[in-house]
């Protein structure tokens, strides 16, 4: 390299232009208040402290404590940054707090599925392996699924929102005719059931079909299960499996997967399997992140950042723990695409609904 060309890749400190730097500095204050507003709306989510505000009139700390069945001291601490942070609103000369029903609407059990506070806890969630995560970034490899604690308590309430409220009203219909064929009876898998609330729903709004969950996780499939029994479903069984190592062959009618694909250790394999699996007439359903491939089509995303921090923290990381090729959230509708096709689908469609911005669904074809 000469040393004109080495000139010209040196920024002279003159150059910095500081009111770049200044509006920069400001938006990591920014930064540093909204990651700590994300913890406590995790917090006062996991607490009821929202839902114990929603719809009452202004009140002391101790007395929305004393609704809550909490501590009045913590709950204090938690209202001073939810004032400081705008979300609960404090008259300084009665010391009274109030949920503002417009926040409410955004912040509690009642208003799902609008509720905000669950995806805030992926925050916390998260934070808990970064110290995995950051020996991974040294060493390679990834971090396990056991790592994660809460992430299937998590990964329900989420589903419990994107998924179970559209399941029969606006996914199913996705297919035409779906919906009729589940009410004569048919045969449905689900690949990566997770808790199995998806499939149990199923399993009680069309109890003519027969419904089967794989998961790789003991203690999801133990909650499926249980849920099921609670239920006194009786068309519907989960089981331990590897979905990479599927040998059903020609079985099921309809075969979906819920947010489960991208993590897979092999997603090919798994896809390749999934269309091994489906009847000779059968439709693969798949819902999964409605990113693109490319990165610089992701920057007007509106949760793109957050994406990636999911992808960096979990889905990239348990995929290359399983030696997988580690796709990431943010695999897009273009590796789907051609990966779809590879597996040998026919008539691939992609569908996006008003009522999720973080996904979109594909349906394919044998």
């Amino acid at each position: 390299m000469t040393t004109t060309e080495m000139e010209a890749m040196t920024v002279p400190i003159q150059d910095v232009s500081a009111a770049r730097a200044e509006a920069f500095a400001g938006r990591m204050i920014g930064v540093l208040n909204d990651g700590a507003t994300a913890l406590m709306v995790s917090l006062g989510h996991r607490a009821g402290l929202f839902d114990a505000l929603d719809g009452q009139p202004p009140a002391t700390s101790d007395a929305i404590a004393r609704r809550a069945g909490l501590e009045e001291r913590y709950v204090r601490e938690w209202l001073g940054a939810m004032v400081t942070s705008r979300v609960v609103e404090y008259d300084p000369a009665t010391r009274l707090y109030v949920l503002p029903p417009e926040h409410a609407a955004y912040l509690t059990r009642a208003a799902s599925p609008n509720n905000m506070a669950v995806f805030a806890q992926y925050v916390s969630l998260l934070g808990t392996v970064e110290d995995d995560v950051l020996a991974a970034f040294r060493r390679g490899g990834g971090v396990p699924y056991e790592r994660f604690g809460r992430f299937h308590e998590v990964m329900a309430e989420d589903s419990g929102q994107t998924v179970l409220p559209a399941l029969v009203s606006c996914i199913l219909p996705l297919v035409p005719g779906l919906v009729r064929r589940l009410q004569e009876g048919i045969d449905v898998l689900d690949i990566g059931c997770g808790s199995g609330r998806a499939l149990n729903l199923l399993a009680e709004s069309f109890p003519a079909s027969r419904f089967t969950g794989y998961d790789l996780s003991r203690d999801a499939v133990r909650r499926a299960r249980a849920d099921a029994r609670r239920a006194e479903l009786d068309n519907v069984s989960f089981e331990v499996r590897d979905v990479a190592a599927l040998t059903d062959s020609g079985t099921f009618d309809l075969v979906t997967a819920f947010d489960a694909i991208h993590d897979q250790a092999d997603p090919a394999r798994v896809l390749a399997c999934i269309r091994h699996a489906l009847a000779q007439d059968g439709v693969y359903l798949m819902q999964d992140i409605g990113a693109s491939s490319e990165l610089h089509d992701n920057l007007e995303h509106p949760i793109g950042t957050f994406l990636y921090t999911i992808s960096t923290m979990h889905c990239m990381t348990v995929s290359l723990a399983q030696g997988g090729e580690g796709l990431g959230t943010c695999w897009g509708r273009q590796t789907a695409l051609r990966m779809l096709d590879e597996a040998g689908f026919q008539d691939v469609e992609v569908h996006d609904l008003p009522h999720d911005i973080q996904n979109c669904y594909f349906v394919a074809r044998r």
